[in-house]
């Protein structure tokens, strides 16, 4: 029989209460909970990471550019809009979105979505994972932080929450951004429902019963302890199988589990449980051959985020005004496509901000065209850091202006990219 010291062993470090794997089998999500507080404020966020580094010259189609964007890919480029199906769908005149992205035209339209372009870390790494580092940390060109954006923004906060859903990764591993935060890995909600698990769940919960009188908690850590069952109860009551999406709604049913995350997202965000970030990844980004702009890998992992995204956002629907989902990747690609038609390595890029506080229907950029002699080695330079979008989200829809201790040693330029609540 497990003893209290080895739970303690088990449960981690800086006073919060963890789930070890000794007592609940691998598929559970690992709990973890911050003190005792009053409920959040501000907008629910979502942080969607896109890990391989984008091509965000083949979502954002800088197609006034002319012959410096068409010359330089002879067959990744998107034609001008008007050239047929397999065109640029038109935003401003100047920039057009990749044609998988045609769910999100009308959010876009109608203000709800915003686009910034020649955005990223000035970093100038072209290594995966100094510069999604980097970029989560929130100090580029720092290893030493330790902890992620995020986890600074919700250890500074003027207010706090005791929920355990406070801060959710969604998939196996929490996202360095969330360092600090002790949030909730949650690989899936659907786990506690499928394949007869709810037995597995009733022994681990008895295993933990052994060591503690959660109805009756006698100190702090019993008290935790009955956390761990409240969440556990919550989960099974949230079924992620039998959940029904609002207003026609249908996510994306791809392998990686994008759509089921945001899909798990949403209903975590109207279950009101204390919910205030989330973060998901969609990877397999990183196309050095074979990209497929136009029929092939590429345009069907693009249609998965569109489809996600324009899910999410008819399902969300009246809910939307309360939450800001952001888009970031660790780089872009280089401007000319490579030789097994695909694309290298990057810098400057692309994040899309959504939600009802987003000041969309336009395009965030200080372009600097992509004509040779201002391109950065090869690739799209950045004029836009994109510490500034989210010092915007932070201050303007967080409700959170400790900027300072978010991002240190940073100050940032006001880009217009979001109105306050």
């Amino acid at each position: 029989m497990p003893t209290r010291r080895d739970f303690l062993r088990g449960a981690g470090a800086l006073g919060a209460v963890g789930v070890s794997k000794r007592f609940f089998p691998a598929w559970m999500p690992r709990l973890a909970f911050r003190q005792a507080s009053q409920a959040s404020r501000g907008d629910v966020l979502v942080a969607i990471f896109l890990r391989g580094g984008i091509d965000g010259l083949s979502v954002v189609v800088p197609y006034g550019d002319g012959a410096h964007y068409y010359d330089a890919r002879p067959t990744q480029a998107v034609a001008e809009p008007g050239s047929g199906s397999s065109a640029a769908l038109d935003l401003d005149g100047y920039f057009g979105f990749h044609p998988a992205f045609a769910p999100l035209i009308d959010i876009y339209q109608g203000g709800a979505l915003s686009v910034v372009h020649a955005t990223g870390s000035i970093d100038p790494s072209r290594s995966h994972f100094d510069a999604m580092q980097f970029m989560e940390y929130g100090t580029p060109g720092s290893k030493t932080t330790g902890t992620g954006w995020i986890g600074r923004h919700l250890q500074t906060a003027s207010w706090q929450n005791d929920s355990p859903f406070r801060a959710v990764g969604m998939g196996a591993m929490s996202p360095a951004s969330l360092r600090g935060a002790t949030p909730l890995s949650l690989r899936s909600i659907a786990d506690f429902h499928l394949r007869g698990r709810e037995g597995e769940l009733r022994r681990a919960q008895q295993s933990l019963m052994h060591l503690y009188s959660v109805s009756a908690p006698q100190d702090a850590l019993q008290s935790q302890a009955g956390l761990v069952f409240e969440t556990i109860d919550l989960l099974q009551a949230l079924n992620a199988v039998t959940y029904q999406p609002a207003n026609g709604a249908v996510y994306p049913e791809d392998e990686e589990g994008f759509g089921m995350g945001l899909r798990q997202i949403a209903q975590l965000i109207k279950a009101n449980v204390g919910l205030e970030v989330a973060c998901l990844d969609l990877g397999g980004w990183d196309t050095h051959e074979n990209q497929g702009t136009h029929d092939g890998y590429f345009q069907s992992q693009l249609a998965v985020l569109a489809q996600g995204l324009s899910a999410f956002y008819a399902d969300m629907q009246d809910l939307m005004p309360g939450v800001t989902v952001v888009t970031m990747s660790e780089f872009g690609r280089r401007v000319a496509e490579n030789g097994s038609a695909g694309t290298d390595h990057g810098h400057g890029n692309f994040m899309l901000v959504m939600g009802g506080g987003a000041q969309g229907g336009r395009v965030y950029a200080d372009w600097p065209t992509l004509a040779p002699e201002v391109l950065n080695d090869g690739d799209l330079a950045i004029t836009t850091d994109y510490r500034d979008v989210l010092a915007e989200i932070l201050t303007y829809r967080l409700n959170n202006p400790a900027l300072d201790q978010v991002f240190p040693n940073f100050t940032p330029t006001p880009r217009g990219i979001v109105t306050a609540r």
